[in-house]
């Protein structure tokens, strides 16, 4: 991390400047001790705003909203509901995203055009709009309110996820915040996640759209709990310019900086998202170094970390690196199998594209921790790619045999 680089310990979605947040408890979701299922972020002024959403081509009304106001120029904050997703419901989904950002506008005093709105939860039910329009006054939208918001959001995550962080820039110093949900149906191209950033840097609209598709590119479609791409994905960042800084646009000796304290924003609530993949015990980063282009480098590590016989492999601690080699052959990127060098957590287990002399006993208690990291060295060029998944366990499917009963 950058030295001009400080995270805020606790922070989240609030802790820049003019950025307040609340959650409520609706019914949306069943009900349990400390649930929330609806939620509201605003900026306190018009921000510039960027969006990533799901390639899936089954995309949830609240998707749809949200797209088409994405492109304003500014915007004021969007109002989020878990527990249902608003997704193959027919027309209706489409009006009752309007009446959630209808609500919600009311409730915060701005015009509707300029909330957005996502939802999550189980596809192919309605949302009980009745429940929403009873409780939505409930949302206390404050400074102190990010952590509730975190929580609102949350479908079958453990914990809330949440990161900040300063940084110094041209006469000022700037805050990034960011909290995001997700823990199954996750895959490169966006997954079942949501996330949100906020800051109070003045940035270029355009700008700030491209670095958080540089930022999504490195960070969020790097992840892979399961293989499933979801049809609500999305990832939106916020700048209010409350910080009282110089504009940051692609020409502004800031730019660079920006963009890697989004990069790191967005790197962090990703791995958070597969740390705490449905049923997960290990987290997976897979290195692929020395690869032709980045986008191979890239592709080359999703194959790997998506693939259920190297996540199987993962849970059983089993060093079969045989599975990794597999999963490298079938990306189709450009590589000599008799030049590939592969570590399992710093072991160099296979030189030249063959096993190399080492202690399998050594092996499995190396992958007996929290994070098991594998590298793979192509020797074929000078790009590199980093993706990460977590191990498949029994619970995954225990949970997942009975999600909607």
């Amino acid at each position: 991390m950058s030295r001009m680089i400080e995270l805020i310990q606790g922070g989240g979605v609030t802790s820049p400047r003019g950025f307040l947040a609340g959650g409520t408890y609706a019914g949306i979701k069943t009900a349990e001790d400390g649930a929330m299922d609806l939620a509201i972020l605003v900026s306190e002024q018009p921000a510039s705003v960027g969006g990533v959403f799901t390639q899936n081509k089954v995309v949830s009304p609240s998707v749809i909203l949200s797209r088409e106001r994405v492109s304003k120029d500014t915007l004021r904050g969007v109002v989020v509901n878990s527990g249902c997703a608003n997704c193959s419901v027919g027309s209706q989904g489409l009006s009752d995203a309007e009446e959630m950002t209808s609500l919600a506008a009311k409730h915060i005093g701005c015009d509707i055009e300029d909330v957005l709105v996502c939802s999550t939860g189980m596809i192919g039910v309605e949302l009980p709009m009745a429940l929403v329009r009873q409780n939505i006054g409930n949302i206390s939208c404050a400074v102190g309110g990010g952590n509730d918001f975190a929580k609102a959001i949350m479908t079958t995550d453990t914990h809330p996820k949440e990161i900040a962080l300063s940084l110094d820039t041209s006469g000022c110093k700037i805050m990034l915040g960011g909290a995001a949900k997700g823990a199954a149906m996750l895959h490169p191209n966006m997954a079942t996640m949501l996330s949100f950033i906020t800051t109070d840097a003045n940035v270029e609209s355009q700008f700030l759209q491209s670095s958080l598709e540089e930022a999504v590119a490195a960070s969020f479609n790097m992840i892979d709990v399961d293989g499933d791409t979801s049809t609500n994905d999305t990832v939106l960042v916020f700048a209010n310019g409350l910080s009282g800084g110089q504009r940051i646009d692609s020409e502004s000796a800031d730019a660079t900086r920006f963009k890697e304290a989004l990069t790191y924003i967005c790197t962090g609530l990703a791995k958070e998202l597969v740390r705490d993949g449905e049923g997960s015990q290990r987290l997976i980063e897979v290195v692929v170094k020395g690869a032709v282009t980045v986008e191979e480098a890239r592709w080359a590590a999703r194959e790997i970390a998506s693939s259920v016989l190297v996540k199987a492999m993962v849970h059983g601690r089993d060093p079969n690196w045989g599975r990794i080699m597999v999963a490298l052959g079938k990306s189709g990127v450009d590589f000599e199998e008799s030049k590939v060098d592969l570590y399992i957590n710093d072991i160099h287990i296979v030189h030249n594209g063959t096993s190399f002399p080492y202690l399998k006993d050594a092996v499995i208690s190396a992958m007996n921790v929290p994070e098991i990291r594998f590298q793979i060295d192509l020797n074929c060029g000078d790009s590199s790619g980093t993706a990460w998944g977590c191990d498949l366990t029994e619970d995954y499917v225990t949970l997942n045999s009975a999600y909607s009963t």
